[in-house]
C-alpha cells in the first residue's frame, strides 16, 4: 500500500475524482465532506497525508489545518479554488506543505503527493 490519504472536500464530484485517481495509484483513501468530520475522524483514520479544501461548510480549511497541526505533522496539501496569492501565503505560513489551485490535473496532484510522502 502506498499510504493512507484523507480528502476533506465538500464537492462530491471533486472528492470522488480525487479518490478514484489516488486509489488507482495504490493509496487507501477516506473522504470527509466537512472540516468537523475530518477532525472527528482523524485519529481513527491516521492518514499519512491530508488533501484539504479551504472553502468548507462549517469550519474552513484554514481552521482545520490549525487544529490538525496541534496533533500531527502529517503533510497537508491544500486543494482549493482560492487562487489569491494572499490565500496561498496564509495557508503555507500556517503550516500547509503545498497548495494547488482548482482546476487541477490529477497527474500533478499525484506527483506532489508522492513528493510530500
Amino acid at each position: 500500500m502506498a499510504g493512507t490519504i484523507m480528502i476533506v472536500e465538500d464537492e462530491p464530484a471533486v472528492a470522488r475524482g480525487v479518490q478514484v485517481a489516488l486509489e488507482r495509484e495504490g493509496y487507501e483513501v477516506s473522504v470527509q465532506p466537512t472540516g468537523e468530520d475530518a477532525l472527528a475522524n482523524f485519529a481513527d483514520a491516521v492518514p499519512d497525508l491530508v488533501v484539504l479544501d479551504v472553502r468548507l461548510p462549517g469550519i474552513d480549511g484554514f481552521e482545520v489545518l490549525r487544529q490538525l497541526r496541534r496533533e500531527t505533522r502529517a503533510p497537508v496539501l491544500f486543494l482549493t479554488a482560492r487562487a489569491d496569492e494572499v490565500d496561498k501565503v496564509v495557508g503555507l505560513e500556517m503550516g500547509a506543505d503545498d497548495y494547488i489551485v482548482k482546476p487541477f490535473r490529477h497527474r500533478e496532484l499525484g506527483s506532489r503527493i508522492k513528493a510530500l510522502l
